[in-house]
């Protein structure tokens, strides 16, 4: 699938030729272990006490948006680190929902693209971002919110009548599939804008 390479925020997946039956047919037993591993780290950050010394965490705590927020604001710097850590997290993330939704038969990796292609460059933040924008970003991209919302209740029908295409045919269609990738790119579009908080550019209302 071609991405929309005008925006700094792009994915493809790579469509998959033929789709193994018996992992799509118990999809949702398989994915628990890798979905347990994705709740440890992008759950809200919780910590436990042993002694006054000793303090160990449960998991990672997700996105780093607030802080990011406050950094821009106030020091006009987004760490690169920061940067590297939201944008392997959402590599993941996407990672694991392609395989939820049946895009892909690869288990996802913790680290590895595999299939999954996401470029999200690394902003200049005082040549390229607002300083003060960031503080309404997410009020800004509601409307994003309520078509993404009507769009995902199409893919939970239409990844429903894959699974039983796959089943018989070991293939996803191409539309279906091209519907699904496209509802992502655009949940990307939107994350980098309003949550990675990596681009300005007010994100474009289209599936390419």
């Amino acid at each position: 699938m071609d991405s929309n390479n005008n925006y700094p925020a792009t994915l493809t997946i790579d469509y998959p030729e033929k789709l193994d039956r018996f992992s799509s047919f118990f999809r949702i037993f398989f994915i628990i272990p890798i979905f347990i591993i994705f709740g440890l780290v992008s759950g809200p950050s919780t910590s436990r006490e042993i002694n006054e010394s000793v303090r160990y965490a449960y998991n990672a705590g997700g996105i780093l948006f607030f802080a990011t927020v406050l950094m821009i604001l106030f020091r006009q710097k987004y760490p690169k680190w920061w940067y590297d850590w939201n944008l392997a997290l959402t590599k993941f993330s996407v990672r694991v929902f392609a395989y939820l939704l049946l895009l892909r038969s690869e288990y996802p990796s913790t680290d590895e693209d595999q299939a999954v292609h996401i470029e999200i460059p690394y902003p200049d933040v005082q040549k390229d971002l607002n300083r003060f924008l960031p503080l309404v970003k997410w009020f800004l991209a509601i409307p994003h919110y309520i078509v993404l919302a009507l769009l995902y209740v199409g893919v939970v029908f239409v990844v429903i009548i894959t699974w039983f295409v796959i089943i018989f045919t070991a293939k996803y269609p191409a539309g279906f599939f091209n519907y699904v990738v496209g509802v992502i790119r655009w949940s990307i579009r939107v994350d980098a804008y309003a949550f990675l908080l990596t681009t300005d550019k007010y994100p474009v209302f289209s599936l390419s």
